[in-house]
């Protein structure tokens, strides 16, 4: 396989010289919007002190990213003009909010927001969160699939990157029940890694997957595990095209640890958020002290993860999808630009 004109340039946009993605994730919501509202004792976060954050953590923590995934609710608006230009810019079409049925979870996009529009301002990638459980409904399933096909085929048609993220979650008969975007109680393995393998196929259109780990984070351990590794391998081989790690909330130490067993399984890098910057935002409103502790611990945190990528992450362009040469622009020739589409 190789990339379309447009999917490569954004692909190369996302990563760091080396092909290595280093990306920073400040486009959640509830996990910013709930603790602000809460401080200030009101249903509704202000939205000037949500996108006062997420202004606050692009300019504290970019010099240490690849790229940035950014919302159009409060981290554009309010941040755009803060985000160097030599940075990759990833924009989240998902809405925050989902339908929850007796059957599963339903995702949906981001109302008056579309792959097009994010293209048209000069984003360089597309991103969406699905929820999905491989034993839901079937019709949930189904819905989470089209879902996913009609965003891949939006992606393929204005030529940029389509960044896919997955995550398990309880279903109505399930012990831990939850619906903050965080890793989910009593997850399995087997789950997580058919997610994986259903959403594979070339048809959804996915250049890179974002996913968690397949083992709770907390029995990751710092040294190489068998069993545990022999899942990030399965993992990575049923992705089938370069692949990320995602925190879902998991401490310093743990992220940490399931990145060094990602590495060792071929993953690319990384897209964080909380594990880099939830700490410092505990000292909300307190911009002082959350500006000193992004700068200090959020930044020696990156830095480590960075140092961990450089050293251990497979490069995305040398994945085996794009064959011995790695991914590269074709045609490289004359004839480019007659074989190369108009948005239709």
């Amino acid at each position: 396989m190789q990339l379309s004109a447009g999917k490569l340039w954004g692909m190369r946009r996302m990563a760091d010289a080396g092909g290595l993605f280093k990306m920073t994730a400040v486009d959640q919501r509830p996990p910013i919007k709930g603790p602000i509202a809460r401080r200030h004792g009101v249903a509704e976060a202000p939205w000037q002190a949500v996108a006062d954050f997420k202004r606050l953590l692009i300019e504290t923590l970019q010099d240490e990213a690849s790229a940035m995934l950014l919302d159009p609710h409060f981290a554009i608006p309010r941040g755009i003009d803060a985000l160097s230009p030599a940075k990759g810019l990833i924009v989240t079409l998902e809405d925050s909010l989902f339908t929850e049925t007796p059957d599963g979870r339903l995702s949906s996009g981001i109302d008056d927001w579309s792959v097009a529009k994010i293209k048209r301002m000069g984003g360089d990638a597309v991103k969406v969160l699905a929820w999905y459980r491989p034993d839901a409904a079937a019709h949930v399933r189904a819905a989470q699939k089209d879902f996913a096909k009609r965003i891949g085929e939006d992606c393929a048609r204005y030529d940029i990157p389509f960044l896919f993220e997955l995550l398990v979650y309880p279903l109505p008969g399930d012990a831990h029940q939850s619906t903050d975007y965080i890793e989910m109680t009593g997850k399995r393995t087997d789950h997580v890694l058919q997610s994986v393998a259903d959403f594979a196929d070339p048809d959804f259109g996915i250049d890179v997957f974002k996913l968690e780990s397949p083992v709770a984070a907390r029995d990751v351990p710092e040294e190489e595990d068998a069993e545990v590794q022999a899942a990030f391998d399965e993992m990575g081989r049923l992705a089938g095209r370069p692949w990320v790690m995602l925190s879902a909330g998991a401490g310093k130490t743990e992220f940490r640890n399931i990145l060094a067993h990602a590495y060792r399984a071929g993953a690319s890098g990384y897209l964080a958020g909380r594990a880099i910057w939830l700490e410092p935002f505990g000292f909300y409103p307190d911009w002082e002290a959350m500006r000193k502790g992004l700068e200090s611990e959020s930044v020696d945190y990156m830095r480590a993860l960075n140092a961990l990528t450089d050293q251990a992450a497979t490069p995305w362009h040398r994945h085996a999808v794009y064959g011995p040469d790695g991914a590269r622009f074709s045609p490289a020739d004359k004839g480019f630009r007659h074989g190369y589409g108009d948005f239709g």
